[in-house]
């Protein structure tokens, strides 16, 4: 029987997802198309509700273990502060690009621009004294609710510290007391050592009480008051946005691009002007080098481009371009060595010491090795030909290519060659008999055989391996980045935990899920493109 038009689209929508790797959502697909209920909903409450659910789970665990835990850097993160710097950090990229644009308006609309932002700070900037005077109160009533709590607990310490000096001066004159008997001879000299062990004893005991009276009231006084707390954050969010429109301003007049030039070109008409009245040479010399100059700084200001801070969307865009080059650098070395590997049996034996030594070295001793020998290529990056090059790209050119991305890269390449090359040479090895004497019959070539029968044959295996050295190359970039200092998704985590701000935890728990999502869909893409090549049917492993 012919199939239906709802079984084709039910039909192509589960290849995709079997394409795609996304078999999980199946019986969501088959139950929307009325397939055997009851089966998929309980398929449906197995592998996708209980699954959910248990994420959920370690969701609140987080939640409840975070606050408990101190750290030197404060508490760990729960997953709302976390979420928190992740709109902070949007809200950074987005301001950023607000600030190029006011960078370069010009005319009408940067003078639109501007009133419209000056009125928004005026406005802001009261709203912001108002929450300051809101914070001090908050600041006063828990100075004095601390004070009402800890004052029980002062006095309580001062009795305890005056008894304990009592009791101390009490038996420091028993000991005297004591050794004075046994200087006499009337006591036993462990009379006097017991007494000593005694007096430790009841010291310890006593200062074990103060300190127990003194962490009490450490905890009082790092309590969070809540609404001190509230008060701050929104005196916070204001006195930010309110800087952040200050910095508006700046770039819509006195470091806009246009009000630059307009400056230095008014600048050369004056002088220009008084060139033309000099009355003396040396006169006319001196306003002569000032022409020169104020034309050299027009020329600057003309290829002038706005100064934009780094934000994470550039750190995650350049850890991917570089995860590429060293993919596709390892992929250029894997793939033909690893054929020749798998056609020759005494290339094998060559290469597998090779492979068998330096598979297992660490990436940090590749990328201090990379530092050293490829660093050697670039003694003047500024003026390479090939980095000059390639940042001249139009696509590229806003990622910075320098040495140290050179560095991650070959350090990827590096580690991600080895997977590459051992399954492709796994999958030429392992290529069926009959089609190797289907060539032979047919009496193809050496080049005939290795493009349609052998890389054919073998491609399942080589894109399983290329699946595995894009997910090393991955992993080892973000460590590459932290070490080389290459501007990426390492580099943001070491400089976070390096400045030790309010956000640094959360930010580095934050890109820890940036670089999984990001790990997650180039994961997903090598297996589309892995099933596109496979011709067995076999699945691929999620």
């Amino acid at each position: 029987m012919a199939e239906s038009t709802k079984d084709k689209i039910k039909y192509k929508i589960l290849k995709a997802l079997d394409v795609s790797g996304f078999t999980a959502f199946d019986p969501v697909i088959r139950l929307a198309f009325g397939e055997e209920p009851q089966k998929q909903v309980t398929a449906i409450v197995k592998y996708l509700l209980i699954p959910a659910a248990f994420v959920l789970l370690c969701f609140w665990f987080w939640s409840w273990i975070g606050p408990r835990h101190k750290t030197k850097s404060g508490e760990v993160p729960t997953p709302d502060v976390v979420w928190e710097s992740v709109q902070i950090n949007d809200t950074i990229a987005e301001r950023e690009a607000v600030k190029k644009s006011d960078f370069l308006l010009e005319g009408d609309e940067r003078k639109e621009a501007l009133e419209e932002v000056r009125v928004e700070y005026e406005a802001l900037d009261a709203r912001a004294n108002a929450l300051k005077a809101a914070v001090a109160e908050k600041e006063k009533e828990k100075a004095e609710r601390e004070a009402t709590l800890v004052a029980p607990l002062d006095a309580e310490l001062d009795k305890l510290k005056t008894e304990t000096r009592a009791a101390g001066k009490a038996r420091d004159a028993e000991i005297a007391a004591i050794s004075e008997r046994v200087a006499a001879g009337e006591v036993e000299a462990t009379v006097l050592i017991e007494a000593i062990r005694q007096d430790g004893i009841a010291t310890d005991d006593e200062r074990a009480k103060q300190n127990e009276l003194k962490s009490q009231i450490d905890e009082i006084r790092s309590h969070k008051y809540k609404p001190l707390e509230l008060a701050r954050k929104e005196y916070d969010s204001v006195a930010d946005k309110l800087f952040f429109l200050k910095t508006r301003l700046e770039f819509l007049d006195d470091r806009n691009l246009s009000v630059k030039l307009a400056e230095s070109e008014a600048e050369l008409a004056d002088y220009m002007a008084e060139l033309g009245s000099a009355t003396s040479a040396k006169e006319a010399l001196k306003i002569a080098k000032r022409a020169v100059k104020a034309e050299e700084g027009i020329e600057r200001l003309q290829g002038q481009s706005y100064a934009s801070a780094v934000t994470i969307y550039h750190q995650a865009k350049r850890s991917v371009f570089t995860v590429f080059v060293g993919f596709f650098m390892a992929a250029a070395v894997a793939i033909p060595v690893g054929i020749m590997c798998g056609l020759n049996k005494i290339f094998m034996a060559c290469m597998t010491p090779i492979i068998s030594v330096f598979k297992p070295v660490s990436p940090v001793v590749w990328l201090l090795i990379f530092q050293i020998v490829v660093g050697a290529f670039f003694p003047d990056p500024e003026n390479n030909a090939l980095l000059n090059f390639v940042n001249s790209i139009p696509l590229i050119s806003s990622l910075g290519i320098n040495p140290a991305l050179v560095f991650s890269a070959c350090t990827v390449a590096m580690c991600a060659v080895w997977p590459a090359l051992v399954n492709t040479a796994l999958g030429v090895a392992s290529i069926d008999q009959d089609h190797v004497n289907v060539a032979r019959v047919l009496r193809l070539g050496f080049w005939s055989r290795l493009f349609k029968i052998v890389i054919p044959s073998s491609l399942p295996l080589v894109f399983a391996g290329l699946r595995i050295s894009l997910g090393v190359g991955w992993m080892v970039l973000i460590a590459a980045e932290a070490l080389s200092s290459s501007d990426g998704l390492g580099k943001f985590v070491w400089d976070e935990y390096q400045n030790g701000s309010s956000l640094t935890f959360a930010n580095i728990i934050m890109v820890c899920f940036v670089v999984g999502i990001i790990g997650f869909f180039l994961d997903r893409m090598m297996i589309i493109l892995q099933r596109f090549v496979s011709f067995d049917g076999g699945g691929t492993s999620v």
